[in-house]
Formats: structure tokens, C-alpha cells, sequence
């Protein structure tokens, strides 16, 4: 495996690498690897000739009261998990690789950030796809993946992978769960053990609404309203939002029908929790 920190050096071997048409899967992170991680790796290694993983955490998706200097690193870990899953190449770069100098253009994401942790979070996203536009760049992949889990991220990569006509194909791959069906996290880590043993009623609550859905509930604002009881009756996490929008749209629901996100976010002592549930109707 290649580590490799400088971005032109990076766009060389890309550069060549499409040159000799070999296909490159590309998983973007910012480390600190779990089990969510390794499968949209174990992913992109059966489908790609060449895999390219990043680490990096990004500064223009931290807002100013966020976490971006205790967010969790550990690039020692990192490199044994992408050695264990064959990655290629493991991109690494420092805050002054990536960003030189100020940006003089920003990515401004329009649509799909006004709901879920967009809503709270003004300018994460186009952070977000800020630094993507630059990776893809660096990159070239063929596939890029990512986890379910961050649906909204999702939703915003197949938009700016859409507008901007990048020929990349976005691979979004199925959440990692604990047994009891906890979305595996780097934040889960923050949770008190009581916490964590609350935490399960996430999922639980989620399939509660999915299947009320299927069967036909047609009143989502009183099925939110159980659902937000349900959860602050059984954990001591305070609900930050439930919402159930069309999917990749991010739209309110007008009808129950084509594909669906029932997605939720729980606030815990310290840490913030998400998770969803992608179907059709």
C-alpha cells in the first residue's frame, strides 16, 4: 500500500491510472475507522481494480462551535484497517495540503440542506461538497462510496455528482449495525454505558414507523409525535428531529408512495446520534 500526502502527486497516478483504463473505487473519509468504514471498502475493492481511500478531516464542514479539534483520530488505526481491506492507495493529507491558501471559490449547496442535520448545521454541506469537488478531481474515480447512514450526505453527492457532470458512479452502501441494530458510529464512543444500552431504541423506532407505514398510516404528524414519545420515554436522549421525505429529493411527502426516508437524530449527553431507514412504497 501507497500513503501519499500531496494532492499533485495523487492526480498523477490517477491521471495515468485512467490513462490504462483501470477502473479506481474511491471511499473518502476522515478516519477513524469502524466496521461501516470497512464495508464500503470490502465494497469498493470487489468492484474496482485500484482502491483509493482518503483521511481527512475536513475544516470547512465544522461549523464554529463544533468538534473539529476533538474530533476522534487515529491515523495509526487507519492505516492497519486499509492495509487489512487492500486499499491501494491511502491519501493523507495536512490542513495546509489541501488548503494552501483561503478558498476563492466555494461549493454552495442549494437544495436538500434545508431538512434533517442540514437544517441545524448552515454551511456544513458546502463544506462538504467543497472538498469533494476537490477530491474527484484529485481522484478521477470510477466509483465513489458511501454509507447509508449519512443519507443527506448522500443525497447531496448524487446532486453534485449529477449537476456538475462528473462521470463517477456514486455507490451508496447499506448501514453497518450493532445486534441490538445501533448504527456503528465513531461517536458511539461519547455514550455512557447507559446510553448505549438506550441507544438500540433508534432502529427500533424507525422500524416501528416503517411498518406503520406500509400498512397504510397516512397521518405522519401524529405517527412523529408517538415516535418522539416513544424514544424520550425510553432513553434519556432528547429527539432533534424525525422526519419521513422523499428520497434522494429531501422533499415533504405529499404522497406515500416511490422510495422514502424515515430519518431521526437524538441528542445524548455527548454525542448526537443519527440514523434513517431508505425504502419504497
Amino acid at each position: 500500500m501507497n500513503i501519499l500526502s500531496n494532492p499533485h502527486q495523487l492526480q498523477e497516478i490517477s491521471t495515468q491510472l485512467k490513462k490504462d483504463q483501470v477502473s479506481i473505487g474511491f471511499v473518502p473519509t476522515m478516519g477513524y475507522l469502524h466496521e461501516g468504514h470497512r464495508a464500503l471498502l470490502k465494497k469498493a475493492r470487489e468492484q474496482n481494480d485500484v482502491v483509493i481511500m482518503s483521511v481527512f478531516v475536513n475544516p470547512l464542514q465544522f461549523g464554529p462551535n463544533e468538534d473539529l479539534e476533538s474530533y476522534p483520530r487515529d491515523f495509526e488505526h487507519d492505516k492497519q484497517v486499509a492495509i487489512e481491506e487492500g486499499v491501494d492507495y491511502l491519501f493523507h493529507p495536512s490542513e495546509e495540503e489541501m488548503y494552501p491558501e483561503p478558498m476563492s471559490v466555494i461549493v454552495k449547496v442549494e437544495r436538500r440542506t434545508n431538512c434533517l442535520c442540514g437544517r441545524s448545521r448552515p454551511g456544513h454541506f458546502d463544506g462538504v461538497a467543497t472538498v469533494l469537488t476537490k477530491l474527484f478531481h484529485l481522484v478521477q474515480p470510477t466509483n465513489v462510496y458511501f454509507g447509508k447512514k449519512d443519507a443527506q450526505q448522500v443525497a447531496i453527492v448524487d446532486g453534485l455528482i449529477e449537476n456538475f457532470h462528473f462521470p463517477i458512479n456514486l455507490v451508496a452502501v447499506n448501514t453497518v449495525r450493532e445486534e441490538d441494530g445501533l448504527a456503528k458510529s465513531s461517536r458511539n464512543i461519547r455514550l455512557t454505558p447507559t446510553e448505549r444500552q438506550e441507544a438500540g431504541i433508534l432502529y427500533k423506532s424507525l422500524s416501528f414507523a416503517r411498518a406503520e407505514l406500509i400498512k397504510g398510516t397516512d397521518n405522519l404528524e401524529i405517527l412523529k409525535k408517538h415516535v418522539v414519545e416513544l424514544i424520550e420515554r425510553e432513553s434519556s436522549g432528547k429527539v432533534d428531529y424525525f422526519e419521513i421525505l422523499s428520497y434522494p429529493q429531501l422533499e415533504n411527502v405529499k404522497q406515500l408512495t416511490g422510495e422514502i426516508i424515515i430519518a431521526i437524530a437524538v441528542q445524548f449527553s455527548k454525542a448526537r446520534l443519527i440514523d434513517n431507514i431508505i425504502f419504497k412504497i
